[in-house]
């Protein structure tokens, strides 16, 4: 896991938990999403996932990491970035 191998500084083990609490809410908020008891109730919660998306890469992007977790803070960065798209499209599609 990501988190687990980067240096432990007092800054860095903020943002790892900030990190690890927004990213789980993306996923909580999907499922809560397919489950939704309305059209309304499935759009807010996609908004709620594309915010804690974006919250994550924001978190992610604080991090200080050695050489060897860089490239793993990049690809997750990323993977934050398109997933903020990706529920974009969904809330534009069903709203």
């Amino acid at each position: 896991m990501f988190v687990e191998n980067v240096p432990k500084t007092i800054s860095n083990v903020e943002y790892c938990k900030q990190v690890i609490r927004s990213s789980g809410s993306v996923g909580a908020n999907y499922i809560e999403a397919n489950e939704s008891l309305s059209k309304k109730d499935f759009v807010m919660r996609a908004k709620i996932c594309r915010k804690e998306a974006k919250e994550s890469g924001y978190w992610l992007k604080l991090i200080s990491c050695n050489q060897e977790s860089e490239n793993q803070k990049e690809k997750l960065i990323q993977e934050a970035t398109e997933l903020t798209k990706i529920f974009g499209a969904i809330i534009t599609k069903s709203e």
